[in-house]
């Protein structure tokens, strides 16, 4: 059996979903998820947090064209996406070089003293700080409801989402992709890798020229709130340096490594070792030992090269279209990647700047060395 769509989609992630549901009003769209249910992988293990400034400029130019859409999510939630939280950035001695070339290309960056920082965050070592910065607009995002209602409006315009159809093959014929799933085969003319820490494996599948995406692992654990502080109202607070960072989460505070260890794309779990050694790092900043880690887990950010999404049709014109690379930044980009990737595909004009989109595109200068090599 053979379904026909105009636009297929590998992917059901925040960006397939997303992008789908852009698109569903005015062409007949499928999403193809491999696992039984959307955003299983790194959709689903998020920090689920808006920072403004996070990332190389034409990030920060995505997020600022996110934020319009987070905080009056038309056709997705009734309410803003987001809820206040605010990034504090500490900085040691070691970390100052990082430190200050973060706050050189950042904007709405407050300098804090010493004492301001640890008001903020009360277990705060002082003798452990440098210098200390925060970003007030940085806000918690409701990925779970984003991700729910892109899904609801994809539907809602006569969108599929067909679940538990990893792809097994991929040909092309006639300027049509077809694609063979358990759930059954699939065709398009045109063909969206929104597959995340896969998406090589698929451009390699449907014979195109991988663009040497790397999955690196970031991990997490959870641990109780340090005891006599109420953490409802503390911002996340990060090491300036990428060596740690925590963030209140439901009355307990998650802790991550920082770490991006690279492995090969699959269903990625926390390594003890990483844990314990982000661990120990965390508490050299604090006063408050951790006592007991009450759950751990894991999940891929895929790079590009130059550490940019990829975004556009591949430069091969085979109708295949590139919608990967989000790294860290999936969740709180994917309005404005999501809404770019539809007018690329149905031919409208996009209100991103041509250098932001000349700097997504898959043929872009930065990776055409990487092309080469991965013909």
């Amino acid at each position: 059996m053979s379904t026909s769509s105009d636009i297929l989609v590998i992917g059901g992630g925040i960006a397939g979903i997303s992008a789908a549901a852009q698109m569903a009003g005015d062409v007949t769209v499928t999403v193809l998820e491999a696992e039984p249910v959307i955003g299983h992988h790194s959709s689903g293990r998020s920090a689920a947090i808006f920072i403004r400034n996070y990332g190389n400029a034409t990030l920060r130019a995505l997020n600022a064209a996110s934020a319009p859409f987070l905080a009056s999510p038309e056709g997705v939630s009734d309410s803003s996406l987001l809820s206040p939280r605010g990034e504090l950035l500490v900085a040691t001695e070691e970390d100052m070089g990082k430190f200050e070339a973060y706050l050189d290309g950042s904007d709405g960056l407050e300098r804090l003293t010493l004492a301001q920082a640890v008001e903020l965050v009360p277990i705060l070592r002082l003798d452990a700080i440098a210098s200390a910065a925060i970003e007030w607009d940085a806000q918690d995002i409701d990925v779970d409801r984003m991700l729910q209602g892109f899904a609801r409006k994809l539907r809602r315009h006569g969108g599929s989402i067909v679940t538990g159809a990893p792809v097994q093959s991929i040909t092309r014929s006639d300027g049509v992709w077809s694609v063979a799933t358990p759930a059954g085969t699939f065709t398009a003319p045109v063909l969206i890798n929104a597959a995340g820490g896969w998406a090589d494996a698929v451009a390699q599948m449907a014979g195109v020229r991988t663009l040497g995406l790397q999955p690196l692992r970031r991990s997490a654990a959870l641990i109780p709130a340090p005891d006599g502080h109420d953490i409802t109202r503390w911002p996340l607070f990060a090491n300036a340096g990428d060596q740690w960072y925590a963030k209140p989460e439901a009355g307990k505070l998650m802790i991550s490594p920082a770490d991006e260890d690279p492995v090969d794309p699959h269903d990625v779990w926390a390594d003890d070792m990483v844990i314990a050694e982000g661990l120990h790092r965390y508490e050299q900043a604090v006063t408050a030992p951790v006592t007991r880690v009450e759950h751990s887990w894991a999940g891929m950010r895929t790079f590009a090269p130059d550490r940019t999404p990829v975004v556009g049709f591949s430069p091969e014109d085979n109708g295949f279209f590139w919608l990967a690379g989000q790294g860290g930044y999936g969740m709180q980009t994917a309005p404005a990647l999501s809404q770019l990737a539809a007018d690329l595909c149905l031919g409208r004009l996009s209100t991103l700047q041509p250098v932001v989109i000349e700097a997504l595109s898959p043929g872009r200068a930065a990776l055409s060395f990487q092309q080469g090599q991965n013909t």
